[in-house]
């Protein structure tokens, strides 16, 4: 569906003269599409812009879904949120920036009101759906810092599906208002208009619920996180159970057998001398016996702390790429929810200028595309598994 609307654009705006004038706001509009305010060649290179971003950021996405399909260092359950969350941006870059692109250059909506109320509707849903799953992910990360082993055992495929199918639902009941309100929307424009209404309850009750509150328990989330990840990074010290702090108490030496006294009553007859020294050297064999076997206990038990400290850094470096991928969400969004608040709370007189409150609209568009980025850049499992896709060649080559 994204040609038919790029073609419309592009049609609507390249025909049009650059210096006819708009119609008059009670007529009918029977003297063909009003005029665009690009000129044909703005027409062309913000086609090609965001018919770049739009192919770029499908590309990515699905990249991600790939390879959290098929590699098997990211077949984690829990990345079952990013497959969703890649989703999301798929769907906003095939279904939601082409009509936008379309309804910019054209100035005017041409794809019937129908389609109007779907397409507000998914802008509104995606949106929300990607600041949910965001939400949902850095829940994730809480629990399985605060509760690794109950939380590890607990979350399976099934849980996380449950708990996208939850995202998705909350998302879609934020995002049903957009058609209530184009129903209430009054029809006195020259040319058909697609857009929000202005009424302060929409406002404000969008921007809350798609994008302050959930911003804000990401906040205290991670704060919690942080405060956990730090306090466990400087320990203290614990104390023995003399109250020593462990020192040594039995005079024994640390990851080796003592020997137990040799046993007295010996016999008269025997060389008592000799009996000793036997006794000595197999004590001694039996301590390197003992000593061996300790060895390779504790050689064991070093290796399973090093799997688990693996295992651990493996979580601290995801948790640190999401909070990355959190951020950046924000700093997209942010502009657009904050001004767009503004305006439902002062009208007028807070209205920022159209050239900008539409850059602030088309950044947070653009932050469908950076995942992709953000996962290559700071994860090494995703930058491995991107390279065995896009070089298969190379992998063969390795193997």
């Amino acid at each position: 569906m994204a040609s038919p609307a790029l073609a419309a654009a592009l049609a609507a705006a390249g025909g049009a003269a650059p210096g006819a004038p708009n119609a008059s706001a009670g007529g009918g509009g029977g003297g063909g599409p009003p005029p665009g305010p690009y000129s044909a060649g703005a027409v062309a290179g913000l086609a090609a812009v965001v018919g770049f971003l739009i192919v770029f950021t499908v590309a990515g996405n699905v990249l991600v879904v790939v390879a959290v399909l098929t590699s098997r260092a990211l077949r984690a359950p829990q990345n079952l949120f990013l497959v969703s969350l890649a989703a999301a941006d798929i769907l906003v870059a095939t279904l939601v920036m082409p009509f936008s692109l379309a309804n910019e250059l054209m100035a005017y909506w041409r794809f019937g009101p129908v389609w109007c109320g779907v397409y507000l509707a998914l802008d509104v849903l995606f949106c929300t759906a990607s600041i949910a799953h965001l939400c949902a992910i850095s829940l994730d990360r809480y629990w399985s810092v605060t509760r690794a082993v109950e939380y590890g055992l607990r979350r399976t495929a099934r849980r996380v599906k449950a708990a996208i199918l939850a995202v998705w639902l909350v998302s879609a009941a934020i995002s049903c208002p957009p058609l209530v309100s184009l129903l209430r929307r009054p029809d006195g424009a020259a040319y058909p208009q697609c857009g929000l209404n202005d009424d302060t309850w929409y406002i404000l009750s969008s921007c809350v619920g798609s994008f302050f509150a959930p911003c804000l328990v990401m906040a205290l989330v991670y704060a919690r996180i942080y405060r956990v990840a730090k306090r466990r990074a400087h320990p203290r010290a614990p104390a023995g159970p003399d109250g020593g702090g462990g020192g040594g108490g039995g005079g024994g030496e640390r990851g080796r057998c003592v020997r137990a006294p040799e046993p007295g009553g010996v016999s008269g007859d025997a060389d008592a001398g000799g009996r000793r020294r036997a006794l000595r050297r197999a004590g001694g064999a039996r301590a390197r016996l003992s000593a061996r076997s300790v060895e390779r206990f504790l050689a064991r038990r070093r290796g399973a702390r090093g799997g688990g400290r693996a295992a651990q850094a493996r979580e601290r470096r995801f948790t640190f790429v999401l909070a990355v991928v959190m951020g950046v969400f924000v700093l997209c969004w942010f502009p657009f929810f904050f001004s767009y608040s503004l305006y439902g709370i002062c009208g007028d007189a807070c209205r920022l200028p159209g050239p900008l409150f539409k850059f602030f609209f088309w950044i947070g568009y653009v932050n469908s595309s950076l995942n992709p980025v953000i996962y290559t850049v700071f994860n090494r499992d995703f930058r491995r598994s991107f390279q065995n896709i896009l070089l298969p060649r190379r992998r063969a080559c390795r193997q």
